[in-house]
């Protein structure tokens, strides 16, 4: 039993001792690690097989509050991994992410630990999934060639993928080390230094690890080029000889510092990188060797400081031993000496043996002193000519760099007038756009001219064919007047022959009648010479129709003349009217051509308008990226935990941004519908974008200072609004989603946070008299701010109306919305008046003691002056739902006169509120007193425009009891009178109750019934007012009367 509590108190005190040496190990001071006890971390985690305790306690490690804690941390992590019980690495595997975040927390932080934190960081997560993925190499990596050649495999694809993970295994290796250099200086004083040592302490096992990555890189290299061909693993050469030098660099600094000659021997690497072309080379290649030293450290028994190791002794002077143990003959020592005494002889041969010994130690002390001091001296003469020559690649890389900025100065002026002339080219470019819009009116007109020309060509064309067809007819009619003639000619030579004819037979009559009458000759000479005389007329009569066939052919001759000169003529107009009409064809032509290249360009020109406005909403949506994630980065920053927002804040802010999630719908639509006009949608992506970021930080701010459940809600919509905002924005950067971009899940989250800001707002909670100050000013900007947001809104509801109305409803509607306008502004111009009067007052009274001390010296006159703004934004908010509710027609007119008067009533009180405590003779008092009676005067008007607009829209139709009878007319009346009596009743009853609500109104607000004078200076009103069951109010309390409608003649009944 006494053992198995000795057994439990021996583990709990090595428990203990190892939670006491992690956190001796892993402090925030900037010293390196203490060797005993990283070495007492490493046994406890081959006594528990694990690393369970280490983690249990690292957990609670405040990493990410001190990088330099974070830096020790890695570094114990790298030892336990290297040298501790190989199922430490599952046990690190499991806090793979805390690794990872802490990581990538100190990589966003400006802090030269910081980076070499997260360079770390991801040395650890790559060392980790690598070994877990192979699990054969060990963590320290000292595995034979056997096991690397079992884990490679036989197939080349495995090989291939091996090599690249073992590359980028060494590329990590290399930049932590790369990155701790470049912070130091190789001088001996930084590495004696503990803040050198600090960071220089981790490359020990950064040292370890590339020797051995190197010989697996050189391996796997031959064994791929052995079945691959050369070309194909030229990057692989690439890259190995990138790391082939950077390695060996790396190595050459380190063997340097005089930090690491007493720690480690660091190997040294060939001249150049092996020739993996020749199969041969692999034989010359040896794999380099890390030796560490063994260096025995005495345990402490008392080890409860935590002061910093003793720095490095980089003189390595070692003290020899001055005394040397006597030697005894055992043989003496078991039988005594002989004779009983020593022999002098012995004695004297002892003492020389014994001064030998003594003078061949100084000797040699004397020769390792000589040696040192050489040693030292060429290393000092090394670094100096190291930090010589450093400095001058410094400056060598100055003068670089100084020539690199003065080219990308050159460059960027270059940019710049690039950009001038592109400017300058689009100019140009739109100027030629509206020439060549000139010209082609000008070439339309001059189509338009050719296509009437043309017509009149055709019409002229279609006069001329009819004139060849009347042409044609005459041809015709005189043919058939000369077949007429020819026939009557021939007509006319028939008679004559027959008239020969019969002549002839009466000549041979009378030659018959002469020889058988000689009697009658002279009758016959008498016939004779009549026939004569009647062959004469003939004759003439032959000659004139001669005389007429020469005319008629004449004539004929003629028209065929002028026939022909008609054809001629025709042929003529046709053929111009051909050249008119290929000339037309040809112009034709070369203006569809110039109009075809004008309307190329134009589509080139409008593509490019079409690119450049794209690439501007690009530009923007990264910009409105870049916020919001700002904004989301403030969620974590440990500094903003002290930031405190308030839930009213906050409501205004989600609401606004409400209202810009709709513009950039709108915009998205507007774009989505012309994309040659994003002007909208950059002004609304811009507008959202700081609206988000700013309810995002101030919901955060808000969550700092709210319960448990709703901070966490908060929070989380928060991120939910900076997650969907992100999705949305990253849709509208690609063109194939930019179609499907939709912000209605940002409304959603955005509607969550305005709801728990609601949720957030005190309801009827006192606040405390040093917030009283505070208050005051956010109550007047939230009002002036709910103003603002009704007028906005009233002019969405204008243009509304306007495109949704017409006639008398369009009318009355904007008459209202108007005067609603108008009442807004006038409540405006009073809030920023009474804004004025009150600092004036504050400034006035507060005299030695500070703001808030005023306001909470009067506190009561402060309450009434907040409640009174809170009653002023108010009515602002209700009276812009009651006019929308009146211009949808789902409202009451009533809603927006009770909606009237309660707005004069909160600036009434507003007034008097300010009133109270303000001089006189104060000229912002009288310009106060002047904006209430205008907010009164357009309250009134509100009321007049509502009432008069009921009217025009109610029914007026003329009430007519012509045919009913008495007996009708009585039950009429009498039906009357009981809905008059019903309604005075339901009147007195309604009266009642807004009493009572006014009077649990009071009670709530604070007010008490008595008068509102104690502690504020306030005198109770003399007015006289009418006895009432109800509780007085104080007169600055009081809303006033409601305006009762005017008593105006009953209209005719009857005609």
């Amino acid at each position: 039993m006494s053992k198995h509590i000795d057994t439990l108190l021996k583990g709990k005190k090595g428990e203990d001792d190892k939670l006491s040496s992690i956190s001796k190990a892993i402090n925030s001071n900037e010293a390196p690690v203490k060797e005993k006890h990283a070495r007492r971390i490493i046994l406890g985690t081959h006594r528990e097989k694990g690393a369970f305790t280490f983690w249990s306690y690292a957990l609670g490690l405040p990493l990410s509050s001190n990088s330099i804690l974070s830096w020790k941390f890695c570094h114990v992590v790298h030892k336990v991994l290297r040298d501790g019980h190989h199922n430490s690495l599952q046990d690190c595997m499991r806090h793979h992410s805390n690794i990872v975040e802490t990581g990538q927390l100190w990589g966003n932080l400006h802090d030269r630990y910081g980076q070499l934190v997260a360079l770390y960081a991801k040395l650890l997560c790559t060392k980790m999934e690598f070994h877990v993925k192979h699990s054969e190499i060990r963590a320290n990596l000292e595995v034979t060639d056997e096991v690397l050649e079992r884990v490679a495999g036989t197939d080349i694809n495995n090989v291939f993928q091996l090599t690249v993970e073992v590359f980028d295994y060494l590329d990590t290796e290399l930049r932590l080390a790369e990155t701790v250099i470049r912070q130091l200086n190789t001088s001996i004083a930084i590495s004696t230094l503990t803040s050198g040592q600090c960071r220089l302490s981790p490359l020990i096992q950064v040292i370890q690890d590339c020797s051995h990555l190197y010989h697996f890189t050189v391996k796997l290299l031959f064994k791929l080029h052995a079945c691959l061909p050369a070309d194909t693993l030229q990057g692989h050469r690439d890259r190995f000889h990138d790391q082939f030098h950077s390695l060996k660099t790396f190595f050459n600094k380190a063997r340097d510092m005089m930090y690491f000659k007493r720690l480690i021997q660091i190997p040294k690497l060939p001249e150049s990188p092996p020739n993996f072309l020749h199969a041969a080379s692999l034989a010359k290649h040896a794999r380099p060797v890390v030796v560490i030293p063994d260096e025995d450290e005495p345990e402490q028994v008392d080890d409860d400081d935590d002061d910093p190791e003793p720095l490095i002794n980089v003189s390595d002077v070692t003290v020899p031993s001055m005394a040397v143990p006597q030697q005894f003959d055992i043989f003496d020592q078991t039988f005594g000496p002989a004779n009983g005494g020593f022999d002098d002889r012995d004695i004297q041969i002892e003492n020389l043996k014994r001064d030998l010994e003594l003078l061949r130690t100084d000797l040699e002390r004397v020769k390792g002193e000589a040696q040192r001091y050489i040693t030292q001296l060429k290393s000092q003469i090394n670094s100096l000519e190291a930090e010589l020559e450093e400095q001058r690649v410094q400056k060598q890389r100055a003068l670089v760099e100084n020539e690199q900025l003065r080219m990308e100065l050159e460059a960027t002026r270059r940019r710049n007038a690039e950009h001038e002339s592109v400017q300058a080219t689009f100019g140009e470019a739109e100027t030629r756009a509206q020439a060549t819009e000139q010209r082609y009116n000008k070439l339309k007109e001059k189509h338009t001219e050719l296509v009437s020309s043309h017509a009149e060509l055709l019409r002229k064309s279609a006069d001329t064919v009819k004139m060849l067809s009347a042409t044609q007819q005459t041809q015709e009619e005189v043919e058939r007047t000369k077949q007429q003639l020819a026939f009557e000619v021939d007509r006319i030579k028939q008679d004559a022959d027959m008239k020969l004819e019969e002549q002839k037979f009466e000549m041979e009559k009378l030659k018959r009648e002469f020889e058988e009458k000689k009697a009658e000759v002279e009758r016959v000479k008498g016939t004779l010479q009549s026939n004569e005389k009647v062959g004469e007329q003939q004759t003439r009569s032959m000659s004139a129709l001669q005389a007429e066939k020469e005319r008629l052919m004449h004539s004929v001759s003629e028209k065929e003349a002028a026939l022909s000169a008609l054809r001629h003529a025709a042929q003529l107009q046709q053929s111009s009217l051909q050249q008119e009409r290929e000339r037309s064809t040809r112009e034709l032509g070369e203006l569809q051509g110039r109009l075809q290249e004008k309307s190329s360009r134009e589509e080139q020109l409008q593509q490019k308008l079409l690119e450049e406005q794209f690439s501007l909403l690009q530009g923007t949506v990264s910009e409105a990226e870049s916020i919001i994630q700002d904004a989301v980065a403030k969620l974590d920053d440990p500094l903003h935990i002290r930031c405190t927002s308030s839930p009213d804040y906050l409501v205004s802010r989600a609401d606004a941004t409400l209202g810009s999630i709709d513009k950039v719908k709108r915009g998205h639509s507007d774009y989505l519908t012309n994309m040659g006009d994003v002007g909208g949608l950059l002004r609304a992506l811009t507008q959202f974008s700081h609206l988000a970021a700013d309810t995002i930080i101030n919901g955060s701010a808000t969550a700092h200072m709210a319960p448990t459940d709703h901070a966490d809600r908060l929070t989380e919509n928060c991120r939910g609004c900076a997650t969907q905002s992100l999705q949305f924005l990253k849709d509208l950067k690609s063109k194939a989603s930019l179609q499907r971009a939709d912000p209605a899940s940002i409304r959603i989250v955005v509607q969550k946070i305005l709801r728990l800001g609601e949720e957030l707002r005190p309801k009827g909670v006192d606040v405390r008299q040093d917030e009283l100050g505070d208050l005051v000013d956010k109550e007047m900007a939230a009002t002036s701010a709910a103003i603002e947001e009704a007028v906005r809104r009233i002019d969405e509801m204008m243009n509304q109306a306007r495109k949704d109305t017409s006639g008398v409803k369009l009318e009355v509607n904007e008459r209202i919305l108007y005067s609603c306008t108008d009442l807004m502004k006038a409540i405006h111009l009073l809030v920023l008046t009474s804004t004025d009067l009150q600092k004036e007052i504050v400034e006035g009274g507060r005299g030695a003691a500070t703001i808030k001390e005023f306001y909470a010296r009067n506190s009561r006159w402060t309450e009434g002056l907040i409640s009174a703004s809170k009653a002023v934004g108010w009515g602002a908010t209700q009276m812009v739902e009651s006019a929308d509710k009146v211009v949808l027609h789902t409202g009451k007119y009533e809603e927006l006169i009770v909606c009237s008067h309660e707005i004069a009533a909160s600036t009434a009180q507003l007034v008097a509120s300010s009133k109270v405590k303000a001089d006189r003779n104060s000229t912002k008092l009288t310009a106060l007193q002047q904006a209430s009676r205008r907010v009164n005067e357009m309250a009134a008007n509100v009321v007049a425009s509502t009432k008069t607009g009921q009217e025009n829209l109610e029914d007026k139709d003329t009430m007519d009891f012509s045919g009913m009878s008495l007996i009708k007319l009585k039950m009429e009346e009498m039906e009357s009178q009981v809905k008059v009596l019903e309604l005075e009743n339901q009147l007195g009853n309604e009266r009642l109750r807004l009493g009572e609500l006014r009077k649990k109104h009071y009670d709530i607000a604070g007010v008490p019934a008595a008068g509102l004078s104690e502690g504020n200076g306030l005198a109770p009103s003399s007015a006289s007012e009418p006895s009432s069951p109800k509780p007085s109010k104080p007169s600055i309390m009081r809303k006033p009367a409601l305006a009762q409608k005017p008593n105006l003649p009953p209209k005719n009944m009857f005609r």
